[in-house]
């Protein structure tokens, strides 16, 4: 029978009784799950509570980046998700249309997949950009996290919590018999949505707005495969006479599984009454954009949302820690929501346990906030400004002024008119076009997050001017608190990944065959302040070689220096040589960012 912390069996449950772990986490979503994973990985007592009574119902979030997937590498469970996902060759071919069986009005290759952008994101990973649903994603990781020991409670709700100077007292309900408990932790992490009941709690800042526009998805049912397998993506943004520009800015056709599984988003106006659209009004809104008013279709849900523009400036309070959507709320453009959220539980989890272990003090967790806000920020605001952005298309049109359905219909077909006004409206749209790159091509948005904190250790240290828009192109770096770049390593019989010899359970060093010295300062340091911590010497002879030559231009350190990899792997600290005493100066490193000196 389960088993809460304290042992008592979960049916059996006393009325007033508490539960006693070390982290409630408030949602089982990217973040929640995400969160419990890592935790239950680390071997730190984890109970995850939700008021639903399984994961998401709705294929939601789907766009899965290279930073995630690596998250996904690094927990082990990278082959089950690439298991259930569709492959980055199919992601890209993002198309405007009138309608799907109608005319194109052009295409842009996104995710990486232009052959001039594909070599960016193949240098700067070992993974790739897939499609993933929701509805796919938070089961796998649920399911990992409960299998390396995590509770998970669902049919529970969070009422509340009061926290003190020893831990957490959380108040929860379950759903189904309406017994109301408590459970006792060191820290709660808020994992509860864009309506966060935790974030209220503690009180954290917002900037921003909620609900600046409306949407609703459609789901539904229908091959269309041979509209759209020869041209693979898994957005079709579709602009005609009567289609609803509101929202997020036009009607859209979302894979879902290709391609038979789809999802139809249709905005409205959110200042007015909701939309009622039952089973017809489904099926005429799907037919239109599909260009194929006698489909048959399988309708299999509707939602309404909203669409938001708001981040949180802190992101913690005292024991008690937000994530997710908790604190970055904004429309799906660029497809950096769930991938924030995994990302943002990567970030906490290492430093919860750090502390829980005795290794770090509880100042290392204020770097969170240090951390993690002006991403929040930076996600939101690049989100939004592509939804924007899709007006250039509309205005390239001309179909903005327009005053009824036949002007909308005309202003479309100038585009193809052999006169000054026609060239002007083409010329418009290739800028237009190109300018949809910030959001389906933003490499540098996915994964240029630097942090700057007490986490880290600069000394003069700066990041190199960006050659290239730092939006648009990732730069990799070992300035510290960048993410350590991406090289593939090994010898004559395997091939790592340099994150790979990084894990998420120790700290690493990473140096080369002059710096020798640092592999017994490793042992000495890490025996000494009790955490796990490694030396890996790159270089012919040793157990790892640096097998392309691309560690050589890009590490930016002395072949006797080193770089200190955090378990996130960010990099805290550099030496670009080997100094005089390097075990005194690991040391005084170590214990700075751990706040123990």
């Amino acid at each position: 029978m389960p088993m809460f912390s304290d042992g008592i069996p979960e049916t059996e449950l006393p009325a007033g009784a508490t539960v006693t772990t070390d982290v409630v986490v408030v949602g089982s979503g990217p973040a929640g799950a995400s969160a419990a994973l890592l935790l239950a990985t680390l071997g730190v007592g984890t109970i995850m509570i939700t008021k639903y009574r399984w994961t998401a119902n709705t294929p939601r979030a789907h766009i899965t980046n290279q930073r995630s997937m690596e998250v996904f590498r690094d927990m082990g469970i990278e082959g089950q998700v690439l298991a259930d996902a569709t492959d980055h060759s199919l992601v890209g071919d993002t198309v405007f249309c009138t309608s799907i069986a109608g005319e194109e009005i052009g295409r842009i290759h996104t995710w990486g997949t232009r052959p001039d952008r594909e070599g960016d994101y193949r240098l700067a990973s070992p993974c790739l950009t897939v499609d993933i649903p929701q509805t796919y994603l938070e089961p796998i990781l649920v399911r990992n996290a409960a299998q390396r020991g995590a509770q998970t409670r669902f049919s529970t709700e969070y009422l509340a919590h009061t926290q003190d100077a020893d831990g957490v007292t959380v108040q929860v309900r379950d759903r189904l018999s309406g017994h109301e408990y408590s459970i006792r932790a060191k820290y709660l992490i808020g994992a509860d949505g864009a309506r966060s009941k935790v974030a209220a709690d503690i009180g954290l800042p917002f900037e921003g707005a909620m609900d600046v526009a409306g949407s609703m998805n459609i789901t539904f049912k229908a091959d269309i495969s041979r509209h759209v397998e020869h041209r693979p993506s898994v957005l079709y943004w579709v602009l005609q006479p009567g289609s609803n520009v509101g929202g997020i800015g036009a009607g859209l056709v979302r894979m879902v599984r290709p391609w038979n599984e789809w999802l139809v988003v249709w905005g409205y106006d959110i200042t007015g009454e909701a939309p009622v659209i039952d089973e017809a009004a489904a099926v005429r809104i799907v037919r239109g954009l599909l260009g194929m008013p006698d489909l048959e279709v399988e309708i299999t849900g509707t939602s309404l949302w909203g669409n938001n523009e708001m981040y949180a400036t802190r992101l913690q309070q005292g024991r008690v820690f937000c994530a997710g959507d908790a604190i970055h709320r904004h429309p799906p453009s660029n497809g950096l929501g769930s991938n924030t959220s995994v990302q943002d539980s990567y970030n906490l989890a290492w430093k919860i346990a750090a502390v829980l272990k005795g290794q770090a003090e509880p100042a290392l967790l204020d770097t969170y906030t240090a951390e993690r806000a002006p991403v929040a920020e930076r996600i939101v605001t690049r989100a939004n400004r592509s939804s924007r952005e899709f007006t250039g298309i509309f205005e390239a049109l001309g179909v903005l002024g327009a005053a009824d359905e036949a002007a909308m219909t005309a202003a479309i077909e100038e585009r193809k008119a052999n006169t000054p006004a026609g060239a002007a409206k083409r010329a418009a749209l290739v800028r237009a076009m190109q300018l949809k790159n910030y959001e389906f091509n933003a490499h540098g948005v996915e994964l240029g997050q630097h942090y700057t904190s007490a986490a880290v250790v600069c000394e003069g240290s700066e990041l190199p001017v960006p050659a290239r828009d730092a939006d648009l192109y990732y730069e990799m770096s070992t300035v510290p608190g960048a993410h350590l770049p991406h090289a593939w390593v090994g010898d004559n019989t395997q091939r790592h990944a340099l994150m790979d010899l990084a894990p998420y359970d120790r700290w690493t060093l990473l140096t080369g065959i002059a710096g020798e010295e640092w592999e017994q300062a490793a042992e000495k340091v890490g025996e000494e302040l009790g955490i796990p911590l490694t030396a890996v010497v790159i270089g012919p002879g040793r157990e790892v070689t640096d097998l392309y030559y691309d560690w050589a231009g890009l590490r930016e350190i002395g072949e006797s220096g080193v770089l200190l990899v955090r378990p996130d792997k960010h990099i805290a600290w550099r030496a670009m040589e080997l100094p005089d005493e390097p075990e005194s100066q690991l040391r005084d490193v170590l214990l700075s960012i751990l706040g123990r000196n």
